[in-house]
């Protein structure tokens, strides 16, 4: 008898040896577990499209230099990125402009900062009738986006172009009773954004998204009459932390890659003007 009970007591040993360990399937939260990189993974929500594709370059060519651990994480809607971002399960996120965080802040209570603008994803003009914006017809009907946040971009892209004139100080809030001068006489036609690519066949021209300009086959930097820059544009996309983790070292490290030359020309040659550097 005790000679079994001195084996029962080996392999008690071993296996908590083993745990002690770290052996293949266990997870451990102590002593150099807590120390391995793996506890600095940096976990990013991102929109797959041209989010997480930027990540993903970052990812596989940047990080490693700069000792960046990063994790990505697809979202397909626009409400999970920050309600985890919240609460902790993420690190950042990157798939909003700084006006949808500004009113997700104030309508669901959160803190969350707009740390690091990386690219915009341009409203533009297009035709099918002329290819030279100075030959917009008198009376020319030109369609619009006819969601508030849009048909504001829209008009202040036509405004800032000589078309039309804007009541001083609306900026991207603009509707069309804030226009003070159409010296065409433009006649706007708002349609649901994923429609204004169709109705090129039937307007004289639209004011179209880049993703549904570039799903319709259109190449923003070629085709567009007119398109919005980045530069002072309140809709740059960027990443997005909680309030208090802007200096976090792996945070720091990826607001640097996003913002640097690397990611610039990636998205130049990737995107050919559909996705436009913010930096």
């Amino acid at each position: 008898m005790r000679k079994f009970i001195g084996i029962a007591s080996a392999v008690t040993a071993l296996a908590v040896s083993l745990v002690a360990c770290g052996s293949p399937g266990t997870e451990t939260t102590t002593g150099a577990a807590a120390k391995s990189p793996a506890a600095e993974v940096l976990k990013v929500g991102a929109s797959p499209v041209p989010h997480a594709q930027i990540l993903k370059f970052v990812k596989d060519k940047l990080a490693a230099k700069e000792g960046l651990n990063l994790e990505i994480v697809e979202f397909t809607d626009y409400v999970q990125p920050n309600v985890q971002l919240s609460e902790g399960r993420l690190g950042a996120n990157f798939f909003q402009h700084k006006p949808y965080l500004d009113d997700f802040n104030a309508s669901k209570g959160t803190k969350l900062t707009f740390l690091q603008p990386v690219h915009l994803e341009p409203l533009g003009l297009y035709s099918k009738k002329i290819t030279d914006i100075g030959k917009l017809a008198q009376n020319a009907t030109v369609a619009v986006p006819n969601d508030a946040t849009n048909l504001g971009r829209a008009l202040k892209l036509l405004a800032d172009n000589g078309l039309i004139t804007l009541k001083a100080g609306v900026g991207t809030s603009a509707t069309e009773r804030d226009v003070t001068a159409n010296p065409k006489g433009l006649k706007f036609q708002p349609l649901e954004a994923a429609q204004l690519p169709r109705s090129l066949e039937d307007v004289d021209a639209a004011v179209i998204n880049g993703n549904y300009a570039l799903e319709a086959g259109l190449k923003p930097a070629e085709n567009a009459l007119i398109l919005e820059k980045a530069e002072g544009n309140p809709y740059v996309n960027g990443l997005v932390v909680a309030a208090g983790h802007e200096q976090d070292p792996q945070v720091v490290k990826l607001a640097k890659l996003l913002a640097g030359p690397e990611v610039k020309q990636f998205i130049e040659q990737t995107y050919k003007g559909a996705v436009i550097p913010a930096n």
